[in-house]
């Protein structure tokens, strides 16, 4: 990049569509101070992300702007437009605010630009145009500060969502819990009159240890018993009642189902009927199934706090509590704890498919941020099928990225919609209802935060958001 010789004249600058309106004394300050550059094709005028120093206005030549995605250069636009203005585009600002090239510009053939020094640039463009610095100013900083009050209020209104389902969640276990702790305490009392009822029968020494032989036998086939149809445990629960009620036992069919319950049957019954007399048989029945039933219980109480034990690790997963925000992350853990989370907003009509390619390595990432990526593209989708569908989340290697997709069976998004669901406060759901920052919010966090790429595809009942995230940290 090289100095040109001349500078531009207030006549030749006129001819440019930015500088037309000014006057002689303006039009005098810009020949002073801008400097004509001349850029080799294939030179970088600015580059994304470096300090901000000059504004600049392309005279001669085809320039490109490009962006980094997933460490990828994405071409934005390509003009050989005289007048066209790039490089610090806010320069208006002054030192009030950080300003850093947002694209890089380069030079596709030989080019010429107008460089203009954008600090004094901004001191006097603030004199010439005060109001007009004011207004760009309000816009900039008002729309700033307004996705930053809906983004906050979009957070709480997500969080009450997820509180609200992991309640609902947790509410079910606790109640499961405390229904069979209440059950478990009848039955111990239970257990404890048919023991005394067998004491005083004055119960053989080896009578006695084969009904203990028989308890420890029946309790340790619960865990183990085979899961029955409906139609199976229906017919078991018919043979047992039968055979209850043929050897004289009150209240037959309520003894059945908890035998049937264990995976016990007439075969079973007839084993104890041989182990004692006919006189203490119903006493013995009786104490067998209340131990029966109250290790079913203990198993249930055991499922559930196990369900809640699961709902608490998938909060800390999906909060990230207690973990440094940049780690190696398994995607499929923030998959998972996501689903979990949100499983009071997934209806009955809701199928769930995971396709995980479980040789994914571990990406570097924040991985609570990626959490909230994966609930907005999931209610997203949820919100697309409106009750009844399939939700597919698919992982799997994409060269030097990993990809996930959040796929679902809406009706999908017409082409006019999809261009613009990136762009922030953009809804298409009633007012009240979508802030419109969801999408946004998810672009900025693996585009901006992770240097990887989001984006759609769509026909109707094909709906896909795909995310590719960067398997190595990016090069400084």
């Amino acid at each position: 990049m090289t100095t040109a010789d001349p500078r531009l004249s207030p006549g030749e600058l006129r001819e440019l569509f930015l500088f037309e309106d000014l006057d002689e004394e303006q039009l005098a300050w810009v020949a002073g101070a801008g400097d004509v550059i001349d850029c080799a094709a294939g030179t970088d005028v600015s580059v994304e992300g470096e300090p901000a120093e000059c504004f600049f206005v392309l005279l001669e030549g085809t320039m490109t702007m490009v962006r980094l995605v997933g460490g990828s250069e994405v071409e934005m636009v390509r003009t050989s437009h005289r007048g066209v203005y790039s490089g610090a585009v806010q320069f208006y600002f002054g030192d009030r605010l950080e300003q850093q090239y947002p694209a890089t510009v380069r030079a596709i053939t030989d080019c010429r630009f107008l460089a203009l020094p954008a600090g004094p640039f901004a001191e006097v463009f603030r004199q010439w145009y005060p109001m007009a610095v004011h207004l760009l100013e309000g816009l900039f900083v008002g729309q700033r500060n307004a996705a930053e009050l809906v983004g906050q209020r979009e957070r709480l209104l997500a969080l009450g969502k997820l509180t609200a389902g992991l309640t609902h969640e947790l509410n079910n276990p606790a109640a499961a819990a405390a229904r069979a702790t209440d059950a478990l305490r009848q039955r111990f009392t239970g257990m404890r009159h048919k023991l005394a009822l067998l004491s005083e029968a004055r119960i053989d020494g080896d009578v006695l240890r084969a009904l203990t032989g028989l308890q420890e036998e029946f309790v340790a086939r619960i865990g183990a018993a085979r899961e029955l149809s409906t139609l199976e445990r229906s017919d078991l629960e018919d043979r047992t009642g039968e055979w209850l009620e043929e050897h004289d036992v009150a209240q037959p069919w309520d003894l059945a189902g908890v035998f049937v319950a264990a995976g016990l049957g007439p075969e079973d019954l007839d084993r104890v009927r041989t182990a004692v007399a006919s006189s203490f048989l119903e006493p013995a029945l009786r104490w067998l199934a209340y131990t029966v039933e109250t290790e079913t219980l203990l198993v249930e109480i055991a499922d559930s706090t196990r369900r809640i034990s699961s709902l608490v690790d998938a909060a800390k997963q999906y909060s990230q509590m207690d973990r440094t925000p940049h780690q190696p992350t398994d995607l499929h853990a923030g998959l998972d704890a996501t689903l979990v989370m949100l499983g009071g907003k997934i209806g009955a009509g809701v199928t769930v498919v995971k396709e995980y390619d479980r040789s994914l390595p571990q990406v570097p990432a924040y991985a609570g941020e990626l959490n909230q990526v994966w609930t907005n593209l999931i209610v997203n989708a949820l919100d697309a099928m409106a009750g009844a569908g399939t939700l597919t989340l698919r992982t799997r290697r994409d060269g030097d990225a990993a990809l996930v997709e959040v796929a679902d069976t809406g009706p999908g998004i017409p082409d006019e919609v999809r261009s613009r669901v990136f762009e922030p406060f953009f809804t298409t759901k009633p007012v009240g209802q979508g802030t419109g920052l969801g999408l946004d919010v998810s672009w900025r966090v693996v585009v901006k935060r992770h240097g990887g790429d989001l984006r759609v595809t769509s026909t109707p009942g094909d709906t896909r958001f795909q995310v590719r995230l960067p398997l190595a940290e990016p090069a400084t």
